[in-house]
């Protein structure tokens, strides 16, 4: 009852100024993908657990993925608070290293907890003698949401200087990185240069992370004349890529690993519909009782979707092996009508983990000094935990260590969460980030 109570206070005290359809876009994306996510699942028990996504064997899946890949919206209104935050901070006289500190423990703090459970649930299975493939399999699907992590946090490190960029040179930066990953693409499509398609994994997000940094400064207004182009010249562009080529039409899989410019296309489309709606949905979010579900909804949306996952392994180990639920073939009528008691268990399972883990994203960790913050700690910190994050969500599914994810990657990001810990600590005399 106390959270419940400290959530209306925060709904009932929330400043006029602030745009509450950035809060609501971030809830709903999140639950997008999560539900995204579980409807694609198929499982096989065939004398052991084997599974996949329905949108590599169920062609008329992928078409859907328009409607649910939302991730360019996370950016958007990434960009839009970080801006946001970032400038208020840098305005009060703050630095960098301190803002990168504070900001950064939201997603490591939940993140570490994650890790940590895994580690520990991998070890005890293991000891108990369970199958070590098996035992990599849940932990590789479990640890999926790193792979978004990595590049969120990867974007908002970089956000001081993408930010004076942005100051100094507007709207021509998305660009820029737009035509970066114009150049990734022809080096994988069309000239067969690997390797160089990579860093769209960072050039798109940070695409989309610039064009809500200009949102958010009113470089690009959400006026008619500039939100209708938007929407409409981002699906044009987004049918001109997909449906006759060269571009697949599903937005999860080759358009996102790595990201393409036909997901860029449709980041624009978003980002125009997002703020076309801007003004209505600020309107209605001034209700007391739709922003209170919006306030308490964002105050665990880290565990929401770093927890997903596991609540669809936890599933799977509950309705399968037990016979409790059949396995028809994927995109069958059964598949299709089972989707409902599945995600009811899933949502079920998934509500258990937030009640028992969402106080630790609830809970404000220690807090630098704003304008003193260490910074070859910061540094060293985000490196772990970045480098460790990455090693973890790259090694694919396998039984990669004893706790089913590669043993230097759990290390290193483990010892950056805590260095990162020890850093918000403490005041540092170190010179200022600038």
């Amino acid at each position: 009852m106390g959270t419940l109570r400290r959530i209306r206070r925060l709904a009932a005290d929330t400043p006029a100024r602030r745009d509450r359809q950035v809060d609501l876009l971030r809830a709903v994306a999140i639950a997008a993908v999560v539900m995204g996510h579980w409807l694609v699942v198929y499982v096989s028990d065939d004398g052991g657990l084997h599974g996949g996504s329905a949108l590599e064997t169920v062609p008329w899946t992928r078409p859907l993925t328009w409607l649910f890949q939302v991730m360019p919206i996370f950016f958007l209104v990434g960009g839009f608070a970080n801006a946001a935050s970032f400038t208020s901070h840098r305005d009060g006289g703050g630095t960098a290293s301190s803002w990168i500190l504070r900001r950064t423990d939201r997603l490591v703090r939940p993140t570490t907890a994650l890790l940590g459970v895994l580690t520990v649930a991998a070890l005890s299975a293991r000891t108990l003698g369970a199958d070590s493939a098996l035992i990599g399999m849940g932990v590789w699907a479990a640890a999926i949401p790193l792979w978004f992590l990595v590049v969120y946090l990867a974007v908002v490190v970089l956000t001081p200087l993408t930010h004076a960029l942005h100051r100094r040179y507007g709207l021509v930066v998305p660009v820029v990185l737009a035509a970066l990953v114009g150049v990734g693409d022809a080096a994988r499509m069309a000239w067969h240069i690997p390797y160089v398609d990579q860093g769209n994994f960072l050039f798109a997000w940070l695409a989309v992370h610039q064009a809500g940094f200009a949102w958010q400064d009113g470089r690009l207004p959400a006026r008619r004349s500039v939100t209708l182009p938007l929407v409409l010249g981002g699906l044009a562009a987004l049918v001109a890529l997909t449906v006759p080529g060269p571009y697949p039409i599903s937005m999860v899989g080759v358009n996102t690993s790595p990201p393409s410019l036909a997901l860029l296309a449709l980041a624009v489309a978003q980002t125009g519909l997002a703020m076309w709606l801007q003004d209505p949905v600020n309107r209605w979010l001034r209700r007391l009782r739709p922003w209170t579900v919006v306030v308490a909804v964002n105050s665990v949306i880290m565990t929401l979707f770093l927890w997903h996952m596991t609540a669809a392994v936890l599933g799977v180990l509950a309705l399968y092996p037990t016979g409790v639920l059949p396995d028809p073939p994927a995109g069958s009528t059964a598949w299709v009508l089972l989707r409902v008691p599945w995600i009811v268990v899933l949502a079920l399972i998934l509500g258990v983990l937030v009640a028992v883990f969402g106080p630790i994203e609830q809970r404000s960790g220690p807090l630098p000094d704003p304008r003193a913050a260490p910074v070859v700690p910061a540094l060293a910190g985000t490196a772990g935990v970045l480098g460790g994050l990455l090693g973890a969500a790259s090694a694919g599914p396998g039984d990669h260590g004893v706790a089913g994810l590669p043993t230097p990657a759990l290390v290193a990001y483990f010892a950056g969460a805590a260095v990162l810990r020890h850093a918000r600590r403490r005041r540092s005399t170190h010179p200022p980030l600038v």
